[in-house]
């Protein structure tokens, strides 16, 4: 398999780990507080990768940028995931998603002006196929938007733009599992900091009521979620630009609509398989041209003479 295809694979992967983890980790916020959910799966990440890495013999961290990739990780998940989960205690699940469709937007407009990447025709007009295709899956009429929700959640997903933007850079020749080891380490001292700050003001809330389904709830959305998820990420993050990479998380609602039909027994309106036969198609159009011409969208159209 070509490492162009294995990049998309691994997209995918990480957008289906994500989507089936936000409704997991729904479920773990509303019984325990977001400043205390994210240290505790968090934890669970870094153990889950401090397993694999010594299964796979791989314990080597990062030598060079390793001061930009632990700051990287402290952004996304640390600072990111801690705005997420804050607003997704204050907003639905699908106002949140909606509001996450916005984040391969902001990666395409962030590394066409910090990086210079000038994306294509086509790759525009994927993108946005993939937003009405989005839209159409997570928008309900009549929803309420909590204003200090949408502020978190908008933060949150101007991290994780950031952090796509700025880690395709610094990610070199090292080991996909020491990047991903390294970032969630300080991840989680960042989370660990916020714990603290919580429990002394009163924001940490209790952990004695916390229900069985909700401590499973935790500690599976903090493997899938942050361990598994970031590793696919990551791995995907090596082959194509940033702006390719977004078009990917556009997949994240479709799995998490899919994953709440399956599990909750939540049926799908109609508005909802067409806006998901959008996503496919546009993310398969990426995905192809990706696999065609590896690094058109790394280098810009501009200047190029050819074109698939």
């Amino acid at each position: 398999m070509s490492r162009a295809r294995l990049s998309a694979w691994s997209l995918v992967a990480a957008a289906a780990c994500w989507g089936t983890a936000t409704a997991i980790s729904k479920r773990a916020v509303e019984e325990i507080a977001p400043l205390t959910l994210l240290p505790i799966e968090l934890a669970v990440s870094v153990a889950v990768l401090l397993a694999a890495s010594t299964i796979a013999g791989d314990r080597t961290l990062p030598t060079s940028n390793r001061a930009a990739l632990g700051w990287l990780g402290v952004l996304n998940p640390g600072l990111s995931y801690a705005l997420s989960l804050a607003g997704l205690a204050r907003i639905t699940a699908s106002s949140s998603a909606l509001l996450w469709a916005t984040e391969p937007i902001l990666i395409l407009a962030l590394a066409w002006l910090v990086l210079r990447q000038r994306p294509s025709t086509p790759t525009l007009g994927c993108a946005a196929i993939a937003l009405v295709g989005v839209v159409l899956v997570v928008a309900q009429p009549g929803i309420r938007l909590s204003t200090s929700g949408v502020v978190l959640t908008v933060a949150g997903v101007a991290a994780c733009a950031v952090y796509t933007v700025l880690s395709s850079q610094y990610l070199g020749e090292h080991s996909t599992l020491g990047v991903v080891l390294l970032q969630q380490s300080s991840a989680l001292g960042f989370a660990v900091f916020l714990g603290i700050g919580g429990l002394l003001t009163g924001h940490a809330g209790s952990l004695a009521d916390v229900s069985l389904t909700g401590w499973a709830s935790a500690l599976a959305a903090g493997a899938l979620y942050y361990g598994v998820a970031f590793w696919f990420y990551v791995n995907g993050l090596r082959s194509c630009s940033p702006t390719v990479a977004g078009l990917f998380i556009n997949l994240v609602p479709v799995f998490g609509v899919s994953s709440a039909a399956l599990l909750l027994g939540e049926r799908l309106a109609t508005r909802q398989w067409i806006g998901s036969m959008l996503i496919l198609a546009a993310v398969t159009a990426v995905a192809v041209m990706q696999s065609k011409r590896p690094s058109a969208d790394q280098v810009g159209e501009e200047g190029r003479t050819k074109s698939v």
